[in-house]
């Protein structure tokens, strides 16, 4: 993909996906979710949610679409929307993940753990059966999910070549990463090969105007041709107007002010603003804010608007510890 913008300076919407995260499960950790979804969260009230979403988000552009076999149902949700639209799925591009299984049985809070972590062969020879089906076709991109150095999706060479032969079918193999060691995670995998080959050509990382870490190995991996997609642009909703109220976001406000937009709005175009980003997720829970969030593709940020955001930036193991005691909800 190309990283330039329009001819006028601003990131084109297409520059900007959907991530599903926030709608299929009840529970997650945006903060302010419970004023966003209905008190009642069926599967019917969050599938006809997420449909919400998808119809506006075509309908606005977006033609990038994240999902993940933890999220809940999300893959059912867009597998369902898809087979609803074949026009829609024929122009979009399918992100998903494998590596994390869902165990909070569909409830939002009181639940031990909400997903198990495990990048075995076992488990990637399970989901990808199970994307498959779900989603009624192979995804277009399929990473390892939050990929931490540790990782044996770093070094698993039975691994790596069932990864291989998922590529060979046309899929983009890749890995989304977390963690304060985002950057060791995403340089390790630029130099795994198989027959000499590069592996890993996708990576979705977290970047945001607080957490900022990865920028330098995202911009290696551009370099390299890896599609680079950012996650958690908003910091799961600590970037939102209604929580960024604190002196820590002060200078958020001041820049969003001075640019006559929102908070959600320069925090997504500020990522997108990054030279080595490829596409930025939205992961909106309402229409409303998904609107909010793409007139991101509006902003033309100056060299000024940018340094005025420097300060926000926060050490790694600050950002990911807070991150860590956010509740689900």
């Amino acid at each position: 993909m190309s990283h330039a913008p329009t001819a006028d300076h601003r990131p084109s919407v297409a520059r900007y996906g959907l991530g599903t995260a926030a709608v299929g499960r009840p529970g997650y950790i945006t903060l302010g979710r419970d004023r966003d979804l209905p008190a009642d969260r069926t599967v019917d009230a969050l599938r006809e949610r997420t449909h919400q979403l998808l119809d506006a988000a075509y309908a606005a552009g977006v033609r990038y679409l994240d999902t993940a076999r933890s999220y809940g149902r999300a893959e059912e949700f867009l597998g369902g929307w898809l087979a609803a639209r074949p026009e829609a799925a024929a122009q979009c591009t399918v992100g998903s993940k494998w590596g994390y299984t869902y165990t909070a049985d569909w409830r939002a809070s009181g639940v031990p753990v909400h997903e198990v972590k495990e990048h075995s062969v076992a488990v990637f020879d399970r989901q990808i059966a199970e994307t498959r089906a779900t989603l009624g076709r192979l995804p277009d991109v399929y990473l390892v999910h939050s990929v931490t150095p540790d990782s044996p999706a770093l070094t698993d060479p039975v691994l790596h070549g069932r990864l291989a032969a998922l590529a060979a079918e046309g899929v983009r193999v890749g890995l989304s990463t977390s963690g304060p060691a985002q950057a060791a995670a995403i340089l390790a995998a630029l130099d795994i090969t198989v027959d000499g080959r590069a592996l890993f050509t996708a990576v979705q990382s977290t970047w945001n105007v607080l957490e900022t870490s990865a920028g330098p190995a995202l911009a290696e991996a551009g370099a390299r041709g890896v599609l680079v997609v950012i996650k958690e642009g908003m910091a799961n909703g600590r970037l939102a107007d209604r929580n960024a109220t604190g002196p820590d976001t002060a200078a958020l406000r001041a820049v969003a002010a001075r640019a006559g937009t929102t908070c959600d709005a320069l925090a997504l175009a500020a990522a997108a603003a990054q030279p080595w980003a490829d596409l930025v997720l939205s992961g909106a829970a309402t229409t409303g804010q998904l609107a909010s969030n793409l007139t991101a593709a509006d902003l033309a940020l100056t060299p000024d608007d940018l340094a005025g955001l420097a300060p926000l930036a926060e050490p790694a193991d600050h950002y990911w510890k807070t991150r860590s005691a956010l509740p689900w909800a």
